[in-house]
């Protein structure tokens, strides 16, 4: 877990869960909406440069070179980013995929006419998201779109592992996020200040049941704007 601002926005435990499990074939409804909202009508997709922080393997980097974007992924995990490239090179599709960290993102200033962030930023403590969140911001073009994903503090977990700092976690014991190391768990009130360099910001929540309606999983889901345009 970073302690300053000049370690990795990741957590490593992460390189040892894609090299031990299958994870995200497919993509969420939430982000195939905010693709086909905001760039279906494109007339000429292959020029709609779209970016996935925290990619993972690949499910919707998949997605998106599938339906004729040019895509770009970056992801802290090598073997996330092979898993990715091979599922896309066994389709005869491509992308741009990294090894690096999103709190210091390799494109230059305005590369992206959007960005997709799914779950990722929730692994790593509040002075990395807001680091991560300026380079999406400096990436976008002005007026491009952002979707962003977290657990909220509703989520089955949040308190049920060891306390790092507000909201924060590591060490969680129960809940679907057990085992996954450091876990940031995004309150409401907070998204205002989180997003405050974005504008025509969105909130929604998606919620699911565990176990019998025992549990809940819950995600808030923020949809903005880089100003401008």
């Amino acid at each position: 877990m970073p302690e300053n601002s000049n370690e990795a926005t990741w957590d490593p435990v992460w390189e040892e869960i894609f090299q031990r499990k299958e994870w995200g074939k497919y993509p969420p409804e939430h982000v195939v909406r905010f693709v086909a909202r905001n760039f279906y009508r494109a007339t000429e997709r292959s020029g709609v440069r779209i970016l996935e922080i925290g990619c993972g393997p690949g499910a919707n980097v998949w997605f998106m070179a599938r339906e004729g974007f040019a895509v770009s992924g970056i992801d802290g995990s090598s073997t996330a980013i092979q898993k990715a490239g091979q599922r896309l090179s066994n389709e005869g599709l491509a992308a741009d995929l990294r090894v690096g960290d999103f709190a210091q993102l390799p494109w230059p200033d305005a590369s992206f006419d959007g960005v997709v962030e799914n779950v990722s930023l929730y692994t790593n403590p509040l002075n990395s998201i807001q680091r991560a969140l300026r380079e999406v911001h400096r990436v976008l073009k002005p007026g491009a779109p952002f979707l962003s994903s977290s657990f909220s503090d509703r989520t089955w977990g949040y308190g049920l592992g060891e306390w790092v700092e507000p909201d924060s976690f590591t060490n969680i014991q129960e809940g679907p996020i057990a085992g996954t190391g450091f876990c940031f768990f995004l309150k409401r009130e907070k998204v205002p200040g989180l997003f405050q360099d974005f504008s025509d910001v969105t909130i929604e929540r998606i919620s699911q049941t565990l176990d019998g309606e025992q549990h809940l999983v819950e995600q808030i889901v923020v949809t903005c704007r880089k100003p401008g345009k």
